[in-house]
């Protein structure tokens, strides 16, 4: 059965406006009857105003009337007020404070370059940014495009490590076929020659 969003006041309104006993009110409102009797008693709920729960629609006026005639019945609730009001959204949209908005393309050439794996979605959602922004960072018609240096966002404060971590990984879950790139390979790294590949030039003896 639905309870009442304010227990105490209701019962206070049930003992001064209803012939109910304590244990239907008591039943009705989540309390024990010992609290129903201090109530009436003047000891318990002291300085609460009384909730009528029918203007609240918490009950009907045939219901009390119902359970007034025979004490053995217990009040059932209409709709509960409590589910007709909606819970806000948990999640709401990253807040970026105007310091630091400077620093998104930064952050988001960072990303494209380091984790190609993450789509547009999840860059906008770490960094709360646009899709037209990543966009126009990827193609480099960014209105600051030659101020850009990419920079990591963790270090900007636009986004915590565990975040980026769950992104990263979930990117990953997700294209599990695809491979990264390997890096290129620079002067200093020369890949190791396999000598057995190598063929063998014996030379004559006139030489």
């Amino acid at each position: 059965m639905d309870k009442p969003l304010m227990p105490k006041a209701t019962a206070v309104w049930l003992v001064d406006n209803t012939g109910l006993t304590f244990d239907q009110i008591a039943a009705f409102c989540g309390l024990h009857p010992l609290e129903v009797k201090g109530i009436a008693d003047g000891e318990v709920a002291t300085g609460i105003r009384g909730l009528d729960p029918v203007s609240q629609g918490v009950l009907s006026r045939e219901e009390l009337e119902r359970c007034q005639k025979d004490p053995k019945t217990r009040l059932k609730a209409n709709r509960s007020i409590a589910l007709d009001v909606k819970q806000p959204k948990r999640k709401e949209p990253r807040y970026t404070p105007l310091s630091k908005r400077q620093d998104r393309p930064d952050a988001i050439a960072w990303l494209l370059r380091h984790h190609p794996e993450l789509n547009d979605q999840q860059v906008c959602r770490l960094l709360g940014t646009t899709k037209n922004t990543v966009q126009a960072v990827r193609d480099r018609t960014h209105w600051k495009s030659q101020e850009i240096r990419p920079r990591d966002p963790v270090l900007l404060g636009l986004c915590q490590q565990i975040e980026l971590d769950e992104a990263i990984a979930k990117a990953r879950a997700e294209r599990p076929e695809e491979v990264r790139p390997e890096p290129p390979v620079t002067g200093e790294e020369q890949p190791e020659i396999d000598a057995a590949a190598v063929p063998e030039f014996q030379l004559d003896d006139d030489h």
